[in-house]
């Protein structure tokens, strides 16, 4: 799925740089319904279901890679397949039609 910027207006953005363990998101302001996220340095794994990603379990994000999460921002959480992955999130609040298959 590619993000498109038409339509959102940002809400924040942050840097994961301790992903040795498995991390969840601190959204920085209320109203954030959606999160572009761009692995740098390492691969990442994530899992919103409850259960914690292992560096093995988990689906992956390739680095480099730009993902886009709808789902509820407090259940994400990501964890480095090798050590040195950093992760950086865009935080957006839907206001149209902006996610395209």
């Amino acid at each position: 799925m590619n993000f498109n910027a038409f339509g959102s207006q940002p809400r924040g953005f942050q840097s994961i740089t301790s992903l040795a363990a498995a991390a969840g998101l601190t959204v920085p302001v209320a109203g954030a319904s959606f999160a572009v996220i761009n692995p740098e340095g390492q691969s990442v794994r994530w899992r919103d279901d409850g259960t914690d990603p292992t560096a093995a379990v988990g689906m992956l994000i390739p680095k480099d890679a730009e993902f886009t999460y709808q789902g509820d921002l407090s259940a994400i959480k990501f964890i480095e397949t090798t050590s040195g992955a950093k992760l950086n999130v865009s935080y957006y609040a839907a206001t149209g039609g902006i996610l395209k298959p």
